[in-house]
């Protein structure tokens, strides 16, 4: 979930509104049926009503639902929005939709269950013939020489003032990424295409792409600028790449394990893997230098995983295996207690009360117990 702050920043980015706006206006007739998918402030759904829509279909889990509602009351609004508070996959409408638009997006498209949802509102939520806002995100990708981008990641763990070996830091961060605008200078390489989200026709979360190139220029290679451009409607999209207006997406830097001399001749072969599992990616980038591009002059040859990039306890991997015959903690038993009053319909007071005198050790006080209560029932109960 963002903050108010975040979703401040998303409403200030005047390029990525003005792309949305044309795009709506663009599909949107008088008696369209609309659904905001993510609606956060719900942005989108105004400018659908203003576009001339009959109904919109506001859908967000998040409780700035209730700002999004302030904000269609004071702009005229408020009876033709019909505002949600859950996830897309779990609603069902009376109605399908002309037009299905969101913005589930993060740094890249692969963000949590951004796929799986527009998938799900495809098949279920559009009209046969209907329209995706956005319809295609083209991803894009080349070899940097960025070395303060790299170095925030790598300084704290290569080096300190204190004569201390931290390097074991960096196996660890060496697998992670992070936001950072790259400049068109900074690229090595012509950017080429590593993959295509085609909303309109996707059906699995799961992507991957294979990007070789020739080096023609000289350099200090340390990773892997990454970024997306969209195609919303006909006629109106906008890109985070290098050089172009920083947008509130920025671009990713997958760092190299270390920074790999590039010159004339070189041959470069990454891979770029994005796997959902669970609730978010799990991303993979393999990076392969031959020298001269010859297969017998490896340069480099990086594997490097999301999956290695936090710490890990034998004894946290042990609880994860498949063998495992787990048996429940105090906290689990403290919830299995909670779920169990609520499946009772028990006053939440009467249950922390309970859970004071089967936890005496446990909570400071009643409010603290019925802090404990009310966040099982915000997420459990209707």
């Amino acid at each position: 979930m963002y903050s108010i702050s975040g979703y401040g920043s998303m409403i200030a980015d005047s390029i990525r509104n003005d792309a949305y706006a044309r795009a709506l206006r663009k599909t949107i007739t008088p008696g369209s049926v609309v659904v905001d998918i993510g609606a956060g402030s719900g942005l989108f759904a105004l400018l659908a009503c203003q576009c001339g829509a009959r109904r919109v279909y506001a859908i967000e889990p998040a409780d700035t639902i209730y700002l999004a509602k302030e904000m269609a009351a004071a702009n005229g609004y408020a009876d033709r929005i019909e505002f949600i508070q859950d996830y897309s996959t779990a609603v069902t409408l009376p109605e399908q939709a002309d037009v299905v638009v969101s913005d589930l997006r993060g740094v890249l498209p692969f963000f949590q269950q951004h796929l799986p949802s527009i998938i799900d509102a495809r098949q279920r939520l559009l009209k046969t013939g209907g329209t995706l806002i956005p319809q295609q995100d083209s991803l894009w990708a080349a070899m940097a020489e960025a070395p303060e981008l790299y170095n925030r990641l790598s300084a704290p763990w290569l080096s300190n003032p204190y004569g201390l070996d931290t390097r074991a830091g960096w196996r660890i961060a060496s697998n992670t990424f992070r936001k950072g605008m790259a400049l068109p200078e900074h690229l090595l390489v012509e950017p080429k295409c590593w993959a295509c989200l085609d909303y309109r026709s996707i059906e699995s979360p799961d992507v991957n792409g294979e990007l070789t190139w020739n080096v023609n220029r000289e350099g200090t290679a340390h990773g892997i600028c990454a970024w997306f451009d969209t195609t919303l409607a006909e006629g109106a999209g906008f890109s985070n790449a290098p050089g172009l207006p920083e947008l509130i997406y920025g671009n990713v830097f997958f760092p190299l394990t270390e920074p790999v001399n590039l010159e004339k001749g070189d041959a470069v072969i990454v891979r770029i893997h994005a796997n959902l599992v669970g609730c978010d990616y799990i991303w993979r980038w393999e990076t392969r230098v031959l020298g001269r591009g010859e297969p017998g002059c490896v340069k480099a040859d990086f594997k490097q995983s999301t999956f290695f990039g936090t710490p890990l306890s034998p004894s946290r991997l042990r609880r994860q295996a498949e063998s495992y015959e787990p048996e429940l903690n105090e906290d689990g038993q403290i919830d299995q207690l909670i779920l169990s009053l609520i499946e009772r319909r028990i006053a939440l007071g009467e249950i922390a009360t309970q859970l004071n005198e089967r936890f005496p050790h446990y909570f400071r006080d009643h409010l603290d117990a019925l802090s404990r209560v009310g966040e099982l029932s915000q997420k459990y109960s209707f």
